[in-house]
């Protein structure tokens, strides 16, 4: 076992794939000779040249495209973009290209491409650089869509991603890349389609993902300081796109309340998809309503103090939970 930074991480992941297979290669903004804006691209270039490493010009429509093209001749890009807001100029090419070919063109071409990079709300980087392109993407068929949370996760699922024959959608959030945790020296990869039991509990199941995992945790930390007997199950959900109904749907059995936590805007985000299926698959085992946590429907402001108060924090987090269970929600 390793401590490894979140970032480094995902960097080993690229590396390991690279080593192993020659039709991986990684293009975007910057992410050659300067190693990308967080680094997980750092000197790769120089272990596997400048055209598997491919520092592009600030065109995100036209290396997205470029991407979709290589993968439909046999090469497995994986885009980084500088932060995942920009990649909003490439929704065309992500959407009716890469989305969609693999079925338009009747199963001749495969797109086995990763569209990753930062995202998620900052420390004051402004409304245009705190976009959660998630909900964006969810209506896209064709995609899979996931969403890393630890280094051991990141690189675990980067791998799978970058082994998959579909486009993957694969959000990391920008304050999460320095976290530390040990990972194993042997090599291993994770299901895209799984969530994870972050903690397990009987009163009430807790569906979350990216940093708002880590916020769930520091909640349940609060109430267990104070005493509280509450006993919520916090699942990770990890695969947004398609959602492990499995997973969620036996934790509903178990609890009978559910509260999503999420960073997500609450008008059209992944929560109120996840209300949809729950409600279509597990209505007879609520004992509540679906209690939805989002971020404020408004664009994030620069201010520090407003951006805190647009995002839900875990005091707010603690004090659901505590109500949820005494059956005052």
């Amino acid at each position: 076992m390793a401590e490894t930074l979140f970032f480094n991480a995902l960097r080993a992941a690229i590396d390991e794939e690279m080593a192993r297979d020659s039709a991986v290669m990684v293009m975007g903004e910057d992410v050659g000779h300067y190693g990308g804006s967080y680094k997980v691209t750092k000197d790769l270039y120089k272990k596997y040249g400048d055209l598997r490493v491919l520092d592009t010009p600030i065109a995100e429509n036209s290396f997205t495209g470029m991407a979709v093209g290589a993968a439909m001749t046999g090469l497995r890009p994986i885009i980084e973009g500088m932060n995942m807001g920009f990649l909003l100029l490439a929704f065309n090419q992500i959407s009716n290209n890469a989305g969609m070919l693999r079925y338009t063109s009747g199963g001749n071409f495969t797109i086995p491409l990763v569209i990753r990079g930062p995202g998620g709300v900052g420390r004051q980087l402004g409304a245009e650089h705190s976009q959660r392109l998630e909900a964006y993407f969810q209506a896209v068929p064709g995609l899979k869509i996931v969403a890393c949370s630890t280094p051991h996760n990141a690189k675990g699922l980067l791998k799978s991603a970058i082994r998959d024959e579909n486009p993957v959608l694969f959000f990391e959030h920008v304050l999460l890349y320095n976290l530390k945790e040990d990972l194993p020296d042997e090599e291993y990869l994770l299901p895209l389609d799984k969530a994870e039991i972050v903690r397990p509990g009987k009163d009430v199941t807790v569906l979350t993902y990216s940093r708002m995992r880590h916020h769930c945790t520091q909640a349940m930390k609060t109430l267990t300081d104070k005493g509280s007997a509450c006993d919520p199950e916090i699942i990770d959900l990890i695969s947004l796109k398609p959602l492990d109904l499995e997973t969620i749907g036996a934790s509903i059995k178990k609890t009978h309340k559910v509260i999503i936590v999420e960073e997500c805007m609450r008008t059209g985000g992944i929560g109120a998809e996840l209300v949809a299926s729950i409600n279509d698959n597990f209505f007879d085992e609520l004992d509540a309503p679906v209690l939805r946590m989002s971020s404020q429907d408004i664009p994030t402001p620069y201010n520090g103090k407003l951006e805190y108060l647009t995002i839900i924090q875990p005091p707010q987090i603690a004090e659901a939970i505590e109500k949820m269970v005494a059956g005052k929600l």
